[in-house]
């Protein structure tokens, strides 16, 4: 309630980026406490025995992670982990730092619980990150995700070799890696989505995997929410042929449609990603669409809209295995993972479940095998 009062009163009229940073800022001193960390994680994180998830040959102690592009450069993992999240994605992190593109660049919608942002990648890149991450080895922290992108000054045509500098680089510190090829805010990024230009880059980022002596790591693709229905089952059997551990679905949407707010707000925000509630229902039927390609061979993660319990659950009967959020966070406040984490466990144990991996595509068909594609391939 304090959060809520605060945000309407203050926050939502102060600059989007300013506040992220100090905020961010704030809770990565407050984790520095000695023990502070610890007993955050013991308060606020999933305690429930029914949300345990296996995944990624990992043992998650919750189904709700921090979706990439909260901490661009892995300078928080644990304070974010701390906050109830069962798992943290860093990045989008390119082969070369970039500032992204000019401020302003970060808004939001309220009337929608939305944010729009045109970030363009903005990190430090992917060999000072990966020698943050090198000095904090052995610490303790939540599971890791790696999200890597292209680098905007590579041309097109050389999107694998970046790529693989990237996962090269990082792998030695990843749970899981995420190529992206998604986001809108990199320009031609999401051409990189068709199947022909996919291809290359999920290779290289397997060879570069291997030559980092990680060829086990799971590796990922992120889509976005705007692909036409053909181009999500060309992905999905992408992800078959290749054997990939798992689709993230989905980035933020360049669509504009059914909001709330006004024309006039809308159009100060800006060009760029729209993330919150006003993607829940697409991000929902991207998954249903994967799922009903894949099954459950490839693991599913969801993104997108996800602002309640109940939005968790749907998307775990959906098929979905884990889920992410990143905007419930800004409009929830510190938090918000608990009450999703607690509010989760009991729509868990309402519905006679044991444990919430018994629930992952409970109202999914039974998946028909994509044409062509391997009748096993292990997520």
């Amino acid at each position: 309630m304090f959060y809520q009062i605060l945000f309407s009163s203050v926050l939502r009229h102060l600059d989007a980026e300013t506040i992220h940073r100090v905020s961010f800022g704030a809770l990565r001193c407050a984790a520095a406490v000695p023990g502070a960390a610890a007993v955050a994680e013991r308060v606020l994180g999933p305690r429930e025995p029914e949300l345990t998830v296996h995944a990624f040959g990992r043992e998650f102690p919750g189904p709700l992670g921090l979706a990439a592009g909260f901490d661009k450069n892995a300078e928080g993992p644990r304070a974010l982990g701390a906050l109830g999240f069962g798992f943290v994605e860093i990045g989008t992190v390119t082969a070369q730092p970039q500032p992204g593109n000019p401020r302003p660049r970060l808004a939001r919608l309220v009337a929608d619980r939305a944010i729009v942002n045109r970030m363009g990648f903005n990190n430090e890149g992917s060999a000072l990150v990966a020698e943050r991450l090198h000095h904090r080895r052995g610490e303790p922290g939540p599971v890791l995700g790696i999200n890597i992108g292209k680098t905007k000054v590579t041309p097109e045509d050389e999107a694998e070799g970046d790529y693989a500098v990237s996962a090269r680089r990082l792998a030695p510190y990843a749970d899981y890696m995420v190529v992206n090829v998604s986001s809108p805010n990199t320009p031609g990024l999401r051409s990189l989505q068709s199947v022909e230009r996919l291809r290359p880059i999920l290779s290289a980022v397997r060879a570069a995997l291997a030559e980092a002596g990680r060829p086990e790591l799971p590796l990922l693709v992120k889509i976005a929410p705007d692909l036409a229905d053909e181009d999500i089952d060309a992905v999905a059997d992408l992800a078959l042929e290749l054997g990939l551990d798992g689709v993230i679905a989905t980035n933020t949407t360049i669509s504009r449609e059914g909001l709330a707010a006004t024309a006039e707000d809308v159009e100060a925000a800006g060009g760029g990603g729209l993330s919150g509630a006003p993607l829940k229902d697409r991000s929902l039927a991207v998954l249903r669409r994967l799922r009903a390609r894949v099954g459950d061979r490839v693991t599913l993660v969801a993104v997108g809209g996800i602002d309640t319990p109940e939005d968790a659950w749907a998307r775990i009967r959906a098929g979905a295995t884990l889920v992410q959020g990143y905007t419930g966070l800004i409009y929830g406040g510190p938090l918000w993972p608990r009450r999703i984490n607690r509010g989760l466990a009991r729509l868990v144990r309402a519905a006679g479940y044991a444990s919430v991996a018994e629930a992952v595509g409970a109202d999914a068909p039974d998946a028909a095998p994509a044409a062509g594609a391997p009748e096993a391939a292990t997520a």
